[in-house]
């Protein structure tokens, strides 16, 4: 986008200069009078002066446009982003308490087998090895 905004410039600096130059020689090689020629020339350099701040009117106006474009599509991808960052969280949190509980029911099943092993075989928790 910056190369493209610069090689405009560079276009319509080349464009209004080249046009001053081509008018300018076009003038003094002309059958007129000196008074006639500087009239003229003062008159095409407004011309071509106004039309060089009516295309870079235009070229400001196209660069806030695609800027304000540019801003939007920001914006719209920030805002997907959160969105996506919100719903990745509330799937963490719902896996993570899924865990939690079936390591629970799994933590309690094992209580319970310990303890009914502890009675069929007459044991102590005490004689349960710690690696159960």
């Amino acid at each position: 986008m910056s190369n493209q905004e610069s090689s405009f410039g560079a276009f319509l600096a080349g464009f209004f200069v080249g046009g001053l130059i081509g008018f300018a020689v076009g003038m003094l090689f002309a059958p007129q009078t000196g008074e006639e020629t500087r009239e003229q020339i003062k008159a095409k350099s407004i011309e071509l002066s106004e039309q060089a701040t009516q295309r870079a009117d235009e070229a400001r106006v196209r660069a806030e446009n695609i800027l304000a474009d540019a801003k939007s599509k920001l914006d719209e991808a920030t805002h997907d982003l959160q969105t996506r960052a919100k719903e990745l969280q509330e799937q963490s949190k719902a896996m993570i308490e899924e865990k939690q509980q079936q390591l629970g029911a799994k933590l309690k099943h094992s209580g319970e087998v310990v303890e009914e092993a502890a009675q069929t075989e007459s044991i102590t928790l005490e004689e349960v090895p710690a690696e159960v």
